[in-house]
């Protein structure tokens, strides 16, 4: 439907017409008419009341014009919605002589996306005076014309159109000539010089008149040419074509020099006065000229410029055939030209709008692109289809005629696919057919979409005890396929405790890489391995993390001395042992006993005899530390005999302990010093205090063999790794002790893998023999096993049978 309402306001006529809405968008169409010529800044219209749109939202929803043409005629304020003149227009320049121009714009919105058609007519004005190509022109007429005869005139041109353009033409008075005007096919004038009365050479040669041409503008223009007039002697006879019209059929494009067709006149003189020669009239335009060619021997008219049925479908040549006499008159034909159009424009493509780049989760039908086409062809060589490869996540929507838009089909993947470019292609249907490729770049922005990702799912790190504080321990490393800020990663240490303590007193972190570094020296004896997770965070919106589990094992390093425990020295000398001179070899005088905090190789202990008052008389096991006599015992040995022990671990590099011993040999064990020797024995019978002792020791032992049973079972139910013997101390420096002491499978030697404290307190490291002054309690859970089962329970009642003899 239609609407028009002609207003007059300055020249100005505003037309509003079409609406129509095709698939998702709306379409519509209006017209204005604005004359040529007006200044930057005239008013066009209120595009934006025009259409029913708000003013207030133009900018945010991306208002834009689109022409076709090279420059920018016109433009739109946005703050107010009117279309106003950014360029002089001038119409010749833009439409030539078409009649009707038009200026044909795309108006585009968005959000929610929106297309109108607009027109803008150009209507003329008369900025253009008439003009004969020629200042002055020459006839040669024969006084034997006669009267009513026709001379056909130059014509004027005028590049307006319309009333503006030329409307008739005015000769100045004259005995002789009248002027007759006449009107072509395409509403065109032309005059033609009409002899009213007889001419008399001998009364004048020549006769001077002024054509006038006036065009229908307001105010009128005119123009002027001299036409001077030649009175020849009489050549009676002109020539005659053979038709009053020439009419051909020619291809567009056509080379130089096709013939188009051959003129044929005769003449019945004979001679000069016979011979015709050919060429254009006077009222053939310039435009023809510069196209075709008359030969003005043989009549043929030929191929000169390139023909194009774009800018005209006919063409109308006026020739005329004169003969060589003199006072020759000419004669005169119209030529009708026909162009055939063939398939020579290819489509062309314009993108109206694009909009780039996509967020990789537009959802399916978000419109990346406003598509027209034209095919300056007519028929099926200008109609055009358009194509997109199917292989790409998009699809192209036919609007209507000539327009489309590209929308997606699916979700998009930055990750996967971060750009496109889209292969556009609009093929005609003409003979041969002619396409037209535009590719299309559309980028893919990216959407936090994708959490961090370790490089591994978790790690192990093995540290050295004793390591710097603020060395590099370990690095983490992750990666996000996100881009920008959403791929800029943070790591961080999650909160958590180590024995207790934060685990941010233990370990730090560096934000930007991932390095780990220790913050406090680790003792293996303390630690012997932890967990720390550590969390790799994004920088996007809303940030996306990730965890990983860091397993640190601390390593053994040999940074402990063995410490003796047993035998203890008595009053702060050297420890005592009574051995009868009675016994045989192989005898068991006494065990050393040690232990060595670290593990493994570095705890593993042998015993040797350093210094010997005798060292044929006694021997020490080379792991188990037991002293033996090696022979029995004379009356020469020395009564004293004085043994330094040491004991050394298997580390690298070793560490070792000493141990001082003196032996007394007496001659009979109840004689002797004992271990109760410092006690005041009362030489009357036992007491019944002697008697609650040995109750008391067979009951502890009782129960100390029922517990190790129970714990047995319960133990191999549960499957306890390992046995264990805690040393608890207080010295006279106020510090306690609490060692536990695990064992080999080979219990039966009772060697000690590792001393490990089991309270807070220092533990000695070095090698002095610091248990003279201390006191030790020992809880020793043995590896269950029958034969330290009953190693203990003879030990047990050894001590017992001992202390009842003592008594």
């Amino acid at each position: 439907v239609l609407f028009s309402s002609w207003v007059p306001v300055t020249g100005l006529v505003v037309c509003l017409l079409l609406c129509a809405c095709v698939v998702d968008l709306v379409l519509a169409q209006i017209r204005y008419s604005i004359p040529e010529e007006l200044e930057h800044g005239a008013f066009v219209g209120n595009i934006a009341e025009d259409l029913g749109l708000d003013v207030a939202k133009l900018s945010a929803r991306r208002f834009r014009i689109v022409s076709g043409a090279k420059r920018q005629y016109l433009e739109v304020n946005l703050e107010n919605g009117i279309l106003f003149v950014n360029e002089k227009i001038d119409r010749e320049e833009l439409c030539e002589r078409s009649p009707s121009c038009f200026l044909h714009l795309q108006v585009v919105i968005e959000n929610p996306l929106e297309l109108y058609r607009v027109e803008v007519e150009i209507l003329d004005v008369n900025d253009n005076s008439p003009s004969f190509p020629w200042s002055e022109f020459n006839l040669d007429i024969t006084e034997s014309a006669a009267s009513g005869s026709c001379f056909p005139l130059e014509s004027a041109q005028d590049q307006d159109v319309g009333t503006n353009s030329l409307r008739s033409y005015q000769l100045s008075a004259n005995e002789h000539f009248v002027l007759n005007i006449q009107t072509r096919n395409d509403g065109s004038k032309f005059a033609e010089l009409v002899l009213d009365t007889p001419l008399d050479r001998e009364q004048q040669k020549k006769h001077e008149m002024v054509l006038t041409a006036f065009d229908g503008g307001s105010p009128e223009r005119s123009g002027t040419a001299l036409i001077t007039i030649t009175v020849l002697d009489a050549n009676d006879n002109v020539p005659v074509f053979d038709r009053s019209v020439y009419r051909a059929s020619l291809v567009e494009n056509a080379p130089r020099g096709t013939l188009v067709l051959k003129l044929n006149a005769t003449d019945l003189d004979e001679g000069s006065n016979g011979e015709v020669t050919y060429a254009f009239s006077g009222h053939a335009p310039l435009k023809v000229r510069e196209l075709f060619s008359v030969d003005p021997y043989t009549g043929e008219i030929r191929v000169k410029g390139i023909v194009d049925y774009e800018k005209a479908s006919v063409y109308e040549l006026y020739v005329q055939a004169k003969d060589r006499g003199p006072s020759a008159v000419a004669v005169h034909s119209k030529v009708l030209v026909d162009i055939l159009d063939v398939n020579d424009n290819a489509p062309e493509v314009i993108l109206t709008s694009v909009s780039t780049p996509v967020q990789e989760d537009a959802p399916p039908g978000t419109v990346i692109a406003v598509i027209s086409v034209m095919d300056r062809d007519s028929g099926e060589n200008g109609n055009v289809d358009c194509q997109i490869p199917s292989n790409v996540p998009f699809q192209l929507h036919s609007s209507f005629k000539n327009y489309y838009t590209l929308v997606t089909s699916e979700f998009l993947d930055r990750e996967t696919v971060s750009e496109y470019n889209i292969t556009l292609t609009a093929r005609d249907l003409g003979s041969p057919s002619l396409s037209t490729r535009k590719t299309i770049l559309v980028l893919v922005s990216d959407i936090n979409d994708n959490p961090p990702r370790f490089s591994q799912p978790s790690y192990t790190v093995y540290v050295t005890e004793n390591n710097a504080p603020g060395a590099s321990i370990c690095s983490v490393t992750a990666f996000d396929p996100d881009s920008n800020q959403n791929a800029y990663l943070s790591y961080s240490i999650l909160e958590g405790q180590i024995q207790g303590m934060p685990v941010s007193t233990y370990v730090s972190i560096n934000s930007d890489n991932g390095n780990i570094y220790a913050l406090r020296s680790f003792d293996y004896e303390q630690l012997r391995n932890f967990q720390i997770l550590v969390q790799a965070q994004d920088a996007g919106f809303p940030p996306l993390a990730s965890n990983i589990t860091v397993n640190v094992f601390v390593l053994d390093q040999n940074d402990n001395a063995p410490v003796i425990v047993s035998p203890l020295p008595k009053n702060g000398t050297v420890a005592t042992e009574v051995v009868p001179r009675s016994v045989d070899a192989g005898y068991l005088v006494t065990k050393i006993t040690a232990l060595d905090a670290d593990a493994g190789q570095n705890s593993r202990l042998s015993y040797q005899v350093l210094q010997a008052t005798d060292p044929g008389l006694f021997s020490v096991a080379l792991y188990t530390g037991e002293i033996r006599t090696i022979r029995r015992l004379v009356e020469k040995d020395a009564t004293r005999q004085r043994l330094v022990i040491l004991v050394k671990d298997n580390g690298q590099p070793p560490l070792s302990a000493t141990v001082s011993i003196v032996l007394t040999v007496v001659d009979s064990v109840p004689e002797s010093l004992s271990d109760f020797g410092d006690l005041t024995l009362s030489p009357q019978p036992p007491s019944n205090l002697a008697l609650y002792l040995i109750v008391s020791l067979s009951t502890i032992s009782l129960i100390f063999l029922v517990a190790i049973i129970v714990l047995a079972v319960i133990s191999s139910a549960a499957k306890v790794p390992t046995n264990c013997m805690e040393v608890n101390g207080n010295s006279s420096l106020s510090q306690s002790y609490c060692y536990k002491v695990c064992l080999t499978p080979e219990s039966a030697k009772s060697d000690f893998m590792f001393l490990k404290p089991c309270s807070p307190g220092s533990t000695p490291r070095n090698n002095e023999a610091k248990s003279a002054e201390n006191s030790w309690n020992f809880k020793l859970c043995p590896l269950f096993s029958l034969s330290n089962i009953c190693r203990c329970l003879h030990d047990t009642f050894s001590q017992i049978n001992y202390t009842w003899k003592k008594l």
